[in-house]
């Protein structure tokens, strides 16, 4: 295995780093995304209206200036609220932001707006005469959706899953511009050390290659075994 001059050790951790950043940002992204695709499929005009400007507003910023924006503004106004509290109440106290959990949550925000339309979309493709079924069996409106449309939906999701992740897995490379020691920092810091940029930056690319190959794989296992049975238009 090589060394990487003394660096290898630091972007394996690193790799793990941006694994884990991933998956987590994917939980929230996954759950974000059906609590507002509910949403917006919902008579509620207050929740279609919430979810539609999260969507707007989150898919019309770049992802670094959200990324920035979270993390150093967020900061700047936990150090306010922190300034008011103690003038007002006396009570001293000091939150400083973490770079990993920033970036979940910002990266997490993101694709939380891509993964409700994704949702969104799934669910109005849903045969509606199944539903009505479902209702005709006396299925409660849980049972329904756990049962019918949660299977179906998938069916029809996974397609825009597997690519919301692919682009989530390279949006990763972002944190490391607020500071958390991924592979990507990694491998810039050494690259700066060392001036060998091709040395450190191409295993970091060839991660991020085996992890989106593998990645695609397992998305089209996972559409073989959900459309099994179900015949294939041309």
């Amino acid at each position: 295995m090589l060394d990487l001059k003394g660096y290898g050790p630091a972007l394996i951790e690193g790799a793990f780093v941006t694994i884990e950043l991933a998956f987590l940002s994917l939980a929230l992204a996954l759950f974000l995304g059906l609590i507002g695709a509910a949403s917006k499929l919902s008579q509620n005009r207050v929740l279609r209206g919430g979810a539609t400007v999260y969507t707007t507003l989150i898919r019309g910023v770049p992802d670094l200036v959200m990324m920035l924006l979270f993390y150093y503004g967020g900061q700047v106004a936990v150090n306010n609220l922190s300034d008011f509290i103690y003038d007002t109440y006396g009570v001293d106290f000091f939150f400083q932001f973490d770079p990993f959990i920033a970036g979940v949550l910002t990266i997490g925000l993101i694709f939380g707006a891509y993964m409700t339309e994704t949702f969104r979309g799934a669910f109005l493709a849903v045969d509606e005469g199944q539903i009505e079924a479902a209702k005709a069996y006396g299925f409660t409106r849980w049972h329904t959706f756990r049962r019918i449309m949660i299977p179906q939906m998938m069916r029809h999701a996974l397609p825009g899953l597997g690519n919301n992740w692919q682009v989530l897995l390279k949006t990763t490379a972002l944190v490391s511009i607020i500071g958390l020691t991924d592979m990507v920092r990694v491998a810039e810091q050494a690259a700066k050390a060392e001036r060998s940029p091709f040395l450190f930056f191409i295993p970091v690319a060839l991660v991020y290659l085996l992890i989106t190959a593998g990645s695609e794989l397992f998305i089209k296992w996972l559409n073989k075994r959900a459309n099994a049975g179900v015949i294939q238009g041309d």
